[in-house]
């Protein structure tokens, strides 16, 4: 039985629902790896493509021919896509097991699920792709002193969105709702907390940034000595260190949406009530 009090039993502080994160995270982390693993995998296509060619890696900085060139390929294009659509699923599946052993739920259809959830999940994609474009048209038709303001206003707007919409995909997949329902769900959510969500996204941005640095310096170490100037060499170990450790992180994001989603889910619905109510019916 999980000891995740999820759903909280009251409102949560910021600092609370990054420890509600960790602690998520801590019980969910081992059990997602292969998921994890699999998703930051198929992300890579291009770049294991790119390797096996011996072309340059995407991971390097490519002189601007050898993008074009790249860019060009349709082969390339085709990985791209797939690559995403797979990472999409993988963790899709990594947040519907997280909830589901947060939950004390059955374990072991989440990439079916998933599957099932993918054309809501890019139609989701779509309508805030549309959005941003949206924000982001007038100061595309203007010019001068009107643009710079538009632009302005459009950044403003790109902020106030983001925060707006980012329960989204964690309502759509758990709790199996339309694309516009979601974000319409989202919407209400977060209304009246963005800038308490954007420094809970902030910490955590800062933490996951932390975490990166450090197994960047790690890594590049390791692979200097141990890659002795061979680029191949040293290429497949960063390729390896970075799918290792987009494994380790990938749950990290899961439990963040889980976290934000029941706090605000308390806020807005009186989710603690319920839970109060039930536990002593």
């Amino acid at each position: 039985m999980s000891d995740v009090p999820y759903p909280p039993a009251r409102q949560l502080s910021v600092g609370e629902v990054l420890d509600l994160t960790f602690h998520i995270y801590r019980v969910t982390v081992i059990r997602c790896l292969l998921l994890a693993g699999f998703g930051v995998i198929v992300g890579q296509l291009a770049n294991f493509y790119n390797v096996f060619t011996h072309r340059t890696p995407l991971a390097g900085t490519p002189a601007w021919d050898q993008l074009v060139a790249q860019m060009r390929d349709p082969t390339m294009w085709g990985l791209y896509v797939i690559g995403a659509v797979l990472t999409a699923i993988f963790y899709a599946a990594v947040l519907l097991r997280q909830s589901a052993i947060i939950s004390d739920g059955a374990v072991g259809s989440e990439v079916g699920t998933a599957l099932r959830r993918l054309p809501a999940l890019i139609g989701l994609g779509i309508l805030i792709g549309l959005c941003a474009l949206l924000c982001v048209l007038p100061t595309l038709i203007t010019s001068g002193a009107a643009r710079a303001l538009l632009a302005l206003v459009a950044l403003v707007a790109l902020c106030y969105g983001s925060v707006a919409v980012s329960c989204s995909p964690t309502v759509l997949l758990i709790e199996d709702k339309g694309p516009a329902a979601s974000l319409a769900r989202s919407g209400r959510l977060t209304t009246g907390n963005f800038w308490r969500l954007s420094v809970i996204y902030t910490v955590a941005l800062i933490v996951l940034l932390v975490l990166y640095l450090v197994s960047a310096a790690v890594a590049g170490f390791l692979a200097g000595v141990l890659g002795r100037g061979d680029l191949a060499m040293v290429t497949a170990f960063a390729e390896v260190v970075g799918v290792a450790l987009g494994a380790l992180v990938t749950p990290f994001y899961g439990a963040l949406a889980l976290a934000v989603l029941a706090d605000l889910k308390v806020r807005k619905e009186g989710a603690d009530l319920e839970q109060r109510i039930s536990a002593t019916a």
